[in-house]
């Protein structure tokens, strides 16, 4: 059985090819599936940045390391990597003071709205997917 960071981590995976393969490059993300990413799948990590285009294009090329106009998984994951730090010091600002380690909410919907929803269940009730492109492919089951 996988834990909860590794079903996290798949989710992340997942969601990336969700929307890398509606277009072009099916392991890439052009500008119009990050677009899409952003509005639906990060709605409040970026909400000052949902609803303004050029803030969300700025972020793209900014994450664009190789200038080519798309973004591979490991550009993609810069953006994880720092949204993921930058809700960890929200939680630190928002946690409860006192004696020990504690956390409030990050970027999230609340405390506690990300508890239970790992363990790589599709939205269908499906455990797991798979596809291939391009010569290779990509399998996940639970």
């Amino acid at each position: 059985m996988s834990s909860l960071m590794e079903c996290s981590i798949e989710t992340i995976i997942n969601i990336f090819h969700q929307y890398s393969t509606r277009l072009g490059h099916p392991d890439r993300l052009n500008q119009k599936e990050f677009k899409q990413l952003v509005k639906k799948e990060l709605p409040n990590f970026l909400k000052k940045q949902k609803r303004n285009e050029a803030a969300i294009e700025h972020i793209m090329e900014d994450l664009d390391t190789n200038a080519d106009k798309d973004l591979s998984f490991e550009e993609f994951s810069i953006l994880v990597g720092r949204l993921t730090a930058l809700s960890h010091e929200e939680m630190h600002k928002t946690g409860r003071g006192g004696p020990g380690h504690s956390h409030g909410p990050g970027f999230g919907e609340g405390q506690g709205s990300c508890h239970g929803q790992g363990g790589g269940q599709s939205k269908d009730g499906g455990h797991g997917h798979g596809h291939s492109h391009g010569g290779h492919g990509h399998g996940h089951s639970h």
